[in-house]
């Protein structure tokens, strides 16, 4: 038997017609001595049908069913299918490559772009039309809340419905009904309530609507978005921070903000509420500068119901003139003040000196610098050879170039100091936890952003191991892989002010990912953790049993890049596809301290986070999750803000989480005095009870 393929058209009408011509297809198991003759025959019984016989395979026996027809290869198939053409046309592999990675980068542009230009329709809607939006708001809410200023109901499960009797603006409810009317509604977040209220202040519907046009430049896969039209300026709204500014701030307004935050956080756990003091109150020769101004604060703050106030107790003041020479007289009246208003005391060992612009000029102890005279591989230094001055390198950890002592030895020694001093104030409950400074600013990080050195927002940074003791360090690293030349510091990371994409180290698919990246950026931050056990390690013999605390900081910009440059910079090794926190945090578990995280705070602006591709909110939950996960207890410090009602209850929404199974909440907080709140504390008085308040329980 063979296998023949016939192919019969029948024609109805004009032959010419193709609409007309139906093509059947069919397949005979034919003998080879009758196929032509059965085909002769089915011609003639065919009548009027045309036939067309071919043969689809050579005569050959029977191997089975024919194999399916292929389908027209589309898209880069296409292009490989050329590529594979005999005529040798078309490109080759390594330029199809090139193509596919060229079409995910502008994928990933393409999302960027979307994504910055949604972040600013939002903040538009936020600043402009005093929409309150949540921090992670999608379209749903952006439409709820439109929905919602024109009169309209909407219910959490998304049924909308205009409202028959209600005029497109609502009226203020009474302040006695305003409790009942937030449990009302209580799927609303407070600072919706708020703001909702504020459009019935007076406020035109047609001054809070923002006029929206599309942006012409997107691709046709973005033209989704829309951008709030910028030339909206203060001719509708007068300043663009009237919301929050305290000219339109009235009585009515603070007690419904008042009433908002206290509806929500009835029946919460208690956190003690901490406030730190300024920096000026001890000078440099350890005195108590005013001690009735003192008083005066601290009389002011108990009348806030604060649990206690934070002090810094500074190395470079303490054994400022000659080592293990301690002064601690200043701190000795200050702790003495404290425990006549029965308040508590967190303790704040700093070691290292104020090295921002503007915070002071607090330096590390002057026989140190002395030291750095001869020596200056002590401090931190970048690839430039330029040094910061504002603490010890870690390199000199276990090196005795201190009169004879190690950085270890150092910090040890004050430390058992500071205990031996105040041993009795421990034993009676006035210092209630000692915090470890570690770091740049007190906090576990290199000194990778020094505003001194030039450094602004949103800069990556730069890496500090470039004095003699870290390249010492990095060297025997590099030689036990058998890898000699890693013995060095990326040459293409930028510098200070550089963005990720300009580098070839932070891009995406930079070198930071690259077998010698790994390899550099494993060392870095492992330095960053040994630093950690020993410090620890050593503060837990001297404390003998004291809560320590340590603080991390809040890297929050690039953190929605791949490579989060700028907290690689600063030693934490959390790109996205590697969790970097875990491996610090089971270290701090290990001694069973207490996790201090450094939140944003009002200076965090929207137009920021468009540029820098920054993520606090995102950061911080990371950060929470993953010590919780290691059994860490977590408190928090930020400052506080004055009339932005958002901000207070995204610091208790942080400090207490909502629908948290596991009921995780923070140890304590504690905030940093601005000098805004110092101005206007009795503006302010009221906000800030009622914060106190709901972190206390407001109930």
């Amino acid at each position: 038997m063979r296998s023949c393929c016939f192919v019969l058209q029948q024609t109805r009408g004009s032959p010419s017609d193709p609409l007309s011509t139906v093509t059947i297809v069919d397949t005979w198991q034919l003998d080879p001595l009758q196929s032509w003759s059965n085909c002769s025959q089915i011609g003639a019984g065919a009548g009027g049908w045309q036939r067309s016989l071919s043969m689809k395979h050579p005569p050959q026996r029977d191997e089975g069913p024919s194999p399916p027809p292929q389908r027209r290869p589309r898209g880069f198939a296409s292009s490989a299918a050329a590529a594979e053409a005999p005529d040798g046309a078309g490109p080759g592999p390594a330029r199809r490559r090139g193509e596919r990675e060229r079409e995910k980068e502008r994928t990933k542009l393409r999302e960027r772009h979307r994504r910055a230009i949604t972040s600013r329709m939002l903040a538009g809607l936020r600043q402009h039309g005093n929409f309150p939006l949540p921090a992670r708001a999608d379209m749903n809410d952006v439409l709820a809340a439109l929905a919602r200023a024109a009169g309209w109901t909407v219910h959490p499960d998304g049924t909308t419905f205009r409202s028959s009797n209600q005029p497109h603006l609502l009226p203020p409810p009474p302040p006695t009904q305003l409790q009942g009317a937030f449990h009302d509604a209580s799927v609303e977040t407070p600072a919706l309530m708020n703001t909702m209220s504020s459009y019935a202040i007076g406020t035109p519907l047609y001054s809070q609507a923002s006029a929206l046009h599309t942006d012409d430049s997107l691709s046709p896969s973005s033209l989704d978005s829309v951008v709030a039209d910028q030339s909206i300026k203060t001719e509708n709204y007068g300043n663009s921070s009237s919301v929050s500014s305290l000219n339109c701030m009235d009585n009515d307004q603070l007690m419904r903000s008042s009433a908002v935050l206290m509806g929500d956080y009835t029946k919460t756990p208690y956190i003690p509420v901490y406030a730190s003091l300024p920096m000026g109150i001890i000078n440099s020769h350890c005195q108590l500068v005013d001690p009735e101004g003192v008083r005066t604060e601290l009389r002011h703050l108990k009348s806030l119901n604060v649990d206690g106030v934070v002090v810094d107790c500074w190395w470079g003041v303490v054994e400022a003139w000659t080592p293990r020479k301690y002064e601690w007289s200043g701190y000795r009246d200050l702790f003495g003040i404290i425990k006549e208003f029965k308040l508590k005391v967190q303790v704040v060992l700093s070691f290292h000196g104020s090295g921002e612009i503007g915070s002071g000029d607090v330096s590390l102890p002057k026989w140190i610098m002395e030291i750095a005279k001869e020596n200056q591989d002590i401090f931190f230094t970048d690839r430039e050879g330029r040094k910061n001055t504002e603490c010890l390198s870690w390199g000199i950890d276990k090196e005795r170039v201190l009169h004879g002592r190690t950085g270890i030895e150092v910090y040890f020694d004050f430390m058992r100091s500071f205990h031996m001093e105040f041993r009795n104030l421990s034993e009676e409950g006035l210092i209630s936890s000692i915090e470890i400074g570690l770091g740049a600013s007190g906090e576990l990080r290199y000194p990778s952003c020094p505003e001194r050195t030039g450094w602004k927002y949103p800069g990556i940074g730069e890496f500090q191991c470039y004095d003699r003791y870290m390249q010492k360090n990095l060297r025997q690293s590099a030689l036990s892989r058998g890898h000699l030349f890693w013995a060095r510091g990326p040459d293409n990371a930028g510098y200070y002010n550089s963005r990720p994409h300009e580098t070839g180290f932070f891009c995406d698919g930079g070198d930071y990912d690259s077998y010698y990246g790994r390899f550099f950026l494993n060392w870095y931050s492992g330095v960053l953790i040994d630093h950690v056990d020993q410090v620890l390690s050593l503060a837990t013999l001297a404390f003998d049993g004291a809560e320590i605390v340590v603080k991390i900081p809040s890297i929050y910009w690039w953190y929605r890049t791949a490579s989060h440059a700028a907290e690689l910079t600063a030693g934490f090794y959390n790109p996205t596809n590697r969790d970097g926190y875990s491996p610090v945090f089971r270290m701090l578990k290990k001694h069973s301290v207490i996790l201090k995280l450094v939140c944003y705070g009002p200076e965090f602006t929207v137009q920021e986070h468009d540029e820098a591709f920054a993520d606090p909110e995102g950061l911080t939950w990371q950060v929470m999750n993953v010590a919780w996960d290691h059994g860490l207890s977590l408190c928090i410090e930020s400052a506080l803000p004055c009339h932005d009602d958002e901000m207070y209850s995204q610091i208790l929404d942080t400090a207490k989480p909502r629908n948290d199974p596991d009921r995780h909440h923070a140890s304590f907080f504690a905030f940093r005095q601005q000098p805004l709140f110092l101005l206007q504390r009795e503006v302010c008085f009221s906000e800030l009870c009622t914060f106190v308040k709901c972190m206390h329980d407001s109930q």
